[in-house]
């Protein structure tokens, strides 16, 4: 289930940074994404978001925030360094990046090009989460979390460091990549960090019966399901796999089929804007439209045509205003 949540959650191209700083200093990154990634390879600051406290970050330590709110990275707390308003296109020549890349190399109060003993180096990953099926992630995080150095993202981090070191070709195809490893290993050690309360999915992935059975949901969705086929795929009788999965994911299998089916057709309603309610409904288990369509509305709270006219409505003013 996992991978079906992240898979629309990707870097790209204009929303990696990578700045080397020097104090004072002050970002200020203003497009509230959805899901921002930052971690310090050299050195230390401080994450501030909106309304939240302020989060210490040192070399080889991991911050996700969660829009839409803003936050600030600076030096220290009070810093009295100007603010510098950082944002997908805030990148020039002049500051030593493009609109793909951010790329400051101040010479701050020691004048040496950004490289002294106070030199601070930050990645900077910006997500856009689109669709119903990234927004179940979003859903499970809070506005601000943060992993400590010495997990599994730390090798993904040398690889950063080497590779923002160089201007190769490709590069920034790598980098994304790069990001987007580090964000699933980073999501994956928060998730997993003792005392956590992760998500009712991801404890019941792990589940021998209940892992095997979301994954044939998920792989399957259009299936004709019933508890009993289902029991019968993973080895369990019907009543053994109705009460483990009700207990580990908090709802029956096919409460949890049916949420899952609405979230699909509403991305599809969304993104293949020839297909017909009858298309959609199909891709997604119903024969009958107008059965699909009740359900939808009971999940959704709009029928299908209600839904996709105001997404895209929402679309096109998001693209005026940009």
């Amino acid at each position: 289930m996992f991978d079906d949540l992240i898979r629309g959650v990707r870097a790209n191209g204009s929303l990696f940074g990578s700045s080397t700083l020097s104090p004072p200093w002050s970002l200020h990154f203003v497009d509230g994404a959805p899901l921002t990634l930052c971690t310090v390879l050299t050195g230390a600051g401080w994450i501030v978001p909106e309304h939240h406290p302020p989060v210490q970050l040192g070399a080889y330590e991991t911050v996700v925030v969660r829009g839409p709110a803003t936050f600030t990275f600076v030096d220290e707390i009070g810093t009295r360094a100007e603010p510098i308003a950082c944002g997908e296109f805030c990148a020039t020549p002049e500051q030593g990046g493009t609109r793909h890349r951010l790329g400051w190399n101040d010479c701050g109060d020691d004048g040496i090009d950004g490289a002294g003993d106070g030199a601070t180096t930050l990645i900077v990953g910006a997500y856009p989460v689109r669709g119903e099926i990234s927004r179940r992630l979003l859903d499970a995080l809070p506005v601000v979390l943060r992993v400590d150095a010495g997990g599994t993202g730390d090798a993904v981090l040398d690889h950063l460091a080497a590779e923002v070191a160089v201007d190769a070709p490709g590069q920034q195809v790598v980098l994304d990549r790069l990001l987007d490893w580090m964000l699933v290993c980073t999501l994956r050690e928060w998730f997993d960090r003792p005392g956590g309360a992760p998500p009712a999915w991801w404890a019941a992935q792990r589940d021998p019966v209940v892992g095997d059975a979301l994954r044939l949901l998920h792989a399957e969705p259009a299936a004709p399901w019933t508890v009993a086929a289902l029991a019968d795929r993973t080895g369990v009788s019907r009543s053994t796999l109705a009460k483990r999965f009700a207990d580990l994911v908090g709802e029956p299998p096919l409460t949890y089929l049916t949420n899952w089916r609405m979230t699909l057709a509403a991305d599809l309603l969304v993104e293949r804007d020839a297909a017909t309610v009858a298309d959609v409904a199909r891709a997604v288990g119903y024969s009958d439209p107008f059965g699909f369509s009740a359900a939808f509305k009971r999940v959704r709270g709009a029928n299908p045509s209600e839904f996709r006219r105001r997404a895209t409505a929402v679309s096109q003013a998001v693209e005026r205003t940009a």
